[in-house]
């Protein structure tokens, strides 16, 4: 197949999965780059920290940390916590990013929240190179991202903006791309231990400090029953 045809149809293929991040993205973006136009820092700030750390919730916290005192371990130690959870995200990827070849360093970089719940679970069509596909849902969500940042931060002091309500948004994203998910399931036992083990926890460990045991229980578990199905087979 020619090359260009190649990555013509993974590019069709992967678009369409974006779209629910896209109006999200965007739309935080801009948000990302109002708030650091109000702090202060000129719109070259958001449009390379988007590029460069893409990394949502850390460049949020990261203004506070230009604004404050210099300290690079707390910064360290913060950014760790904060992000722990792509370990997870990486482990479950070392099979479907097998063969991507040079692309699997951009794949690495650009694994944020939402772009592991598309990767992880989109059927990839039979005639469409599953490296090419992977690329374009990284590449298009962290151009979301991006742009969004981007215009926030040139146009932040001309928008007035409420931020009511505004939290809502990534977990509507979630939402969206969880149901999406149901309904291609055929069977919901893996979607429904992922709830029952996240509730368990939230009860356990509370709202701050469920995530990461949440995940890791997760993965303990799926990581059993997908070897236990293979040894049956």
């Amino acid at each position: 197949m020619n090359k260009k045809i190649k990555i013509k149809r993974a590019f069709l293929a992967a678009f369409p999965h974006t779209l629910p991040i896209f109006a999200g993205f965007c739309f935080l973006g801009m948000t990302y780059g109002i708030y650091m136009n109000v702090s202060g820092f000129p719109f070259i700030y958001p449009m390379l920290m988007s590029l460069t750390i893409f990394a949502g919730s850390m460049e949020f916290i990261t203004v506070n940390l230009l604004l404050g005192a210099f300290h690079p371990v707390q910064a360290l130690l913060m950014t760790l916590m904060i992000n722990a959870r792509h370990l997870f995200y990486g482990i479950s990827m070392l099979d479907r990013y097998k063969g991507t070849g040079w692309k699997k360093f951009y794949l690495i970089f650009g694994l944020c929240d939402q772009t592991f719940s598309i990767n992880c679970t989109a059927d990839v069509p039979d005639d469409v190179d599953q490296g090419w596909f992977l690329f374009f849902i990284t590449f298009l969500n962290h151009m979301y991202w991006f742009i969004g940042a981007s215009l926030g931060g040139i146009f932040g002091s001309l928008i007035p903006f409420g931020t009511e309500g505004l939290d809502f948004v990534m977990t509507a994203m979630f939402i969206v791309i969880f149901l999406e998910q149901w309904i291609k399931e055929k069977n919901h036992t893996n979607s429904l231990l992922g709830l029952i083990i996240s509730l368990l926890c939230l009860i356990v460990f509370g709202a701050e400090n469920f995530i990461l045991p949440a995940m890791l229980a997760i993965l303990g578990i799926l990581t059993l029953t997908k070897s236990r199905t293979e040894k049956e087979v």
